[in-house]
């Protein structure tokens, strides 16, 4: 595959192309160890080397980074009032990522962040029922008559119920003991993406989510070692299982 050299640099992030045509006249590139003649000049990925201002520029289609989002940022790749989640992913080459899905302004957790649009489409597409799997805390007695609830599915004012989901409890304390006051630790896995839908889900029992963490899509799991903040490239297993998964499910 050849590419002119100003789309191999500006898709790598060094500029846009007017910047990398700039770059180009004052001599800060070279490829193979020469002066290029121009913008337009092709190259072949992973065969020509080039270099700019002493480092070489290493192309990748893809980029694949689990990011474990922190409360008080957006999924989104700008927004005028809050921090996005794109701004802590700083060593990054590729400029056309972005998140896959959407978790709340304060909700925390797993997130992929990436620009593999047919990986993305799997993921999200209503039809794959990717699971993804929350860690919650809840104001309330989470009890086993809401685990057949969600199990049945869940009328959260929308034209059909939920479709079932998974609810472990994992812990249910009165705060403090003696009192009418309980909070309860959960797991619950879905295999739908609706607006606000654990919140709701909780609200339609009566119940309503303190905190809220996303730990697993699909076959992608947290890693316990990153803090909210905290972002690292996937594996190469990691991205095998993901596609693998849908590659399985066509079998």
């Amino acid at each position: 595959m050849q590419l002119r050299l100003d789309k191999y640099l500006a898709d790598m992030g060094i500029g846009t192309r007017s910047e990398v045509k700039q770059y180009i006249r004052k001599k800060l590139i070279q490829v193979n160890g020469q002066l290029p003649c121009g913008p337009e000049q092709k190259v072949v990925p992973g065969q020509d080397h080039i270099i700019f201002q002493g480092k070489e520029i290493i192309y990748l289609d893809y980029e694949y980074f689990m990011f474990h989002k922190p409360q008080g940022c957006v999924c989104a790749t700008m927004d005028p009032k809050y921090p996005t989640v794109l701004d802590y992913i700083t060593e990054k080459n590729r400029k056309d990522l972005f998140p896959v899905g959407r978790l709340d302004l304060d909700t925390e957790g797993l997130l992929l962040i990436t620009n593999d649009g047919a990986l993305s489409h799997n993921l999200l597409a209503p039809g794959r029922h990717v699971p993804k799997t929350y860690y919650a805390r809840v104001e309330g007695n989470v009890t086993q008559e809401d685990v057949k609830c969600f199990q049945d599915g869940v009328d959260i004012g929308e034209k059909r119920n939920t479709l079932p989901a998974q609810l472990h409890i994992l812990s249910s304390i009165q705060q403090p003991p003696d009192t009418e006051n309980w909070i309860s630790e959960i797991q619950l896995t879905l295999t739908e993406g609706k607006y606000h839908q654990v919140k709701r889900m909780f609200e339609a029992v009566g119940k309503k989510v303190l905190y809220l963490k996303r730990i697993s899509m699909g076959k992608l799991k947290l890693d316990d070692s990153l803090q909210p903040g905290d972002y690292r490239r996937l594996t190469e297993e990691e991205i095998y299982l993901l596609k693998n998964h849908f590659e399985r499910r066509r079998l």
